[in-house]
């Protein structure tokens, strides 16, 4: 199939914009890694008219898909780890071209992962999970304990996840196998909401016990981009200013609560400034 797809891969060589190529073939035991393809060619490029671009080819009995991807949508999806395949893909692939050893440098920084990237992604992986730790104990309160559970599954896969990066690594599809052998103790947290013969309701209860203080314990590490950037200056910020930081843009709608999060816990404290309005006052904030 190699043979096959060497023409193809041989033309987006040839364009000036392509940064590297990879070859990811499906493995034996799965084929979620490659979408159930047989193949991908993974072809990354530093600008495109669109930022992901599909085709699909079939020979035979088999079949290939081509993913050309803009080099600043690769950065996005591996700072957000919105789509965590590519990482498997990246780290995997077999290198068919590679201009300037962009692929060799970039395969050295997933393995090295810096600590800049690390301590991004340790926060916005701290805020989503406050986001879903709050919204399930919210559900969980008001009676809702399906809703509470979906909510506190995804919660446990971003301390999962924030543990594997603040370890030095990235979190991979397979990200129980990582965390079972770095921090047992989330894993059988994780195994307990699953497995264990309790109704909802006790496990759900159980469970929030338990996580409060493995996620409490994580604050001082899960806040320090945040608060690093907030200690850039003096006086205070407004939640607008925060939300437009280019470091901070990438939080979203999880940034208000994670601020929430760190005021009950006074890390973060809120300064109040007149408006217009009588006993009407700005909300803003700042590092205690």
């Amino acid at each position: 199939m190699e043979d096959i797809l060497r023409p193809i891969y041989q033309e987006r060589a040839s364009i000036k914009s392509t940064l590297g190529i990879l070859l990811i073939e499906k493995r034996k035991n799965t084929s979620s890694n490659t979408d159930t393809f047989d193949y991908i060619l993974f072809v990354i490029v530093n600008e495109a008219d669109e930022p992901v671009f599909l085709k699909h080819y079939t020979y035979k009995n088999q079949k290939a898909a081509l993913h050309i991807v803009e080099e600043k949508q690769l950065k996005e999806w591996l700072l957000l780890g919105t789509n965590r395949k590519v990482v498997d893909w990246l780290q995997n692939g077999k290198i068919l071209y590679d201009h300037n050893e962009y692929l060799y440098k970039l395969k050295t920084e997933l393995r090295e992962f810096p600590f800049y990237g690390r301590k991004i992604k340790i926060g916005i992986e701290f805020a989503k999970l406050i986001r879903r730790y709050m919204d399930g104990k919210a559900f969980f309160e008001d009676g809702h304990y399906l809703d509470a559970y979906n909510h506190v599954v995804h919660s446990l896969h971003h301390l999962a996840r924030l543990e594997v990066i603040d370890q030095g690594f990235y979190p991979e599809v397979t990200v129980w196998n990582q965390v079972k052998c770095m921090e047992p103790e989330i894993f059988k947290l994780y195994e307990e909401l699953v497995n264990s013969e309790e109704t909802i309701e006790k496990r759900l209860e159980l469970l929030f016990l338990a996580s409060e203080f493995l996620i409490y314990s994580r604050t001082k590490t899960g806040s320090q981009h945040l608060l690093e950037i907030m200690k850039e200056r003096q006086g205070y910020w407004s939640i607008s200013e925060l939300m437009d930081h280019p470091e901070l843009v990438h939080y979203a709608v999880d940034l208000s609560v994670l601020l929430e999060y760190l005021i009950d816990k006074t890390i973060i404290e809120v300064v109040k400034t007149e408006t217009k309005g009588n006993e009407v006052y700005h909300r803003n904030y700042k590092v205690r």
